[in-house]
């Protein structure tokens, strides 16, 4: 018999059937992906993660890793969420550094926020100038005066994406999960009213359960078109700078330390689609605004400069759940906080995939509010 070209989607498994089939698979292999992985293999289920390049090197390589749930960017209906996530960030940490044998620079000093907004967190410290100079002898206290920026302290933490990346690969291949990359998912399959694989460039994957992890790319993949768009930021890496322990965050940068001594300065919100390009003037711009708060990084030398995608929605919240199609669900849409919800995406999918009770109300992130 002459094979013919099929289209997209339609009937792929009579023409092309997979000899393996898996429970569940997950399109995208950032930290959202890898973290719903780990936790679905911990149930038993047989996982297939399916990624359109390298596995981590998308959002999740490009963040800078603060693990910040209260802060008042944070929408007011991802808060109770995002408080959970940072709880179980621990024990996150720790059993991907068990399972993989990597460490993942988890710091829990703190961030030192500069504004001359008055709205700070409730649960934030104020910091005199003494205590500013204490903590963090290298600020420039006088610039900061005539700014009348005020100084608070969060408790939170950061941690290395790239490591925390890296670490969860590795996890997720010692629980025996599948790992397929450099292949695009063009669309899921769907058989009446449900999801039963997936359809990729060069070939199909059947599975009883189908999420959609992917990102910024997540609109892309039919049947359903969610409104995630990407947003771009761009960041760079210094070393030689000067020694910090806290974050420090102000209005226009932050700096995030990282204990090999690089800090992180990040960074931009720009809509430029799926242009990943480094301006030389932005990320001149942003070293400026740093070496405004920190003037001994004048004198560092500049390690790295990149730009990530955020996947952002209409209304800043996650697209988390099941929608009108049986057994597809999303998790995606994570905006500027994929990092820290990794944990509770990861717990709360779980739950939902395997209909179990949820210990939150997800109705604010349902897929089905853009259906």
């Amino acid at each position: 018999m002459i094979a013919r070209a099929l289209p997209v989607c339609q009937d792929a498994f009579l023409y092309n059937p997979s000899v393996k089939t898996w429970d569940v698979i997950i399109i995208g292999a950032g930290i959202i992906g890898l973290s719903l992985a780990i936790s679905l293999r911990k149930q038993g289920l047989r996982v297939l993660v399916v990624e359109r390049g390298e596995p981590g090197r998308e959002a999740s390589y490009a963040a800078a890793g603060m693990l910040a749930p209260g802060g008042t960017e944070t929408p007011p209906a991802l808060r109770s969420l995002a408080a959970e996530s940072a709880r179980m960030y621990p024990e996150f940490v720790h059993e991907l550094q068990d399972e993989s044998g990597m460490k993942v620079d988890f710091r829990e000093q703190g961030t030192i926020l500069l504004s001359s907004n008055s709205d700070f967190p409730t649960a934030a410290e104020a910091l005199s100038l003494d205590d500013l100079h204490s903590f963090e002898p290298e600020l420039a206290i006088e610039r900061i005066c005539s700014q009348n920026l005020r100084a608070v302290l969060m408790d939170e933490r950061s941690v290395d994406p790239r490591l925390l990346t890296a670490a969860a690969i590795k996890a997720a291949r010692h629980r025996e999960v599948d790992i397929s990359s450099g292949t695009e998912v063009k669309c899921v399959l769907v058989s009446g009213d449900r999801a039963i694989g997936v359809q990729t460039e060069r070939t199909s994957y059947s599975a009883e359960t189908v999420v959609n992890c992917a990102g910024a790319w997540a609109g892309t993949v039919p049947p359903h078109q969610f409104p995630v768009r990407p947003v771009k930021g761009q960041m760079l890496a210094v070393v030689q700078g000067p020694a910090l322990r806290h974050v420090v965050r102000s209005d226009k940068v932050y700096v995030v330390p990282r204990s090999d001594g690089r800090l992180v300065i990040g960074s931009t919100l720009e809509n430029a689609d799926y242009n990943k390009d480094i301006n030389v003037n932005t990320i001149q711009s942003l070293f400026q605004a740093a070496v405004e708060l920190l003037p001994g990084l004048e004198k560092s030398k500049k390690h790295d400069a990149w730009a990530g995608l955020r996947p952002g929605t209409p209304d800043h919240l996650p697209i988390l759940g099941e929608t009108s199609t049986r057994k597809y669900f999303a998790a995606s849409g994570h905006y500027r906080d994929g990092i820290l919800l990794a944990p509770i995406t990861a717990d709360a999918m779980t739950s939902v995939i395997l209909d179990r009770t949820l210990g939150f109300d997800l109705a604010n992130f349902s897929p089905l509010r853009f259906e």
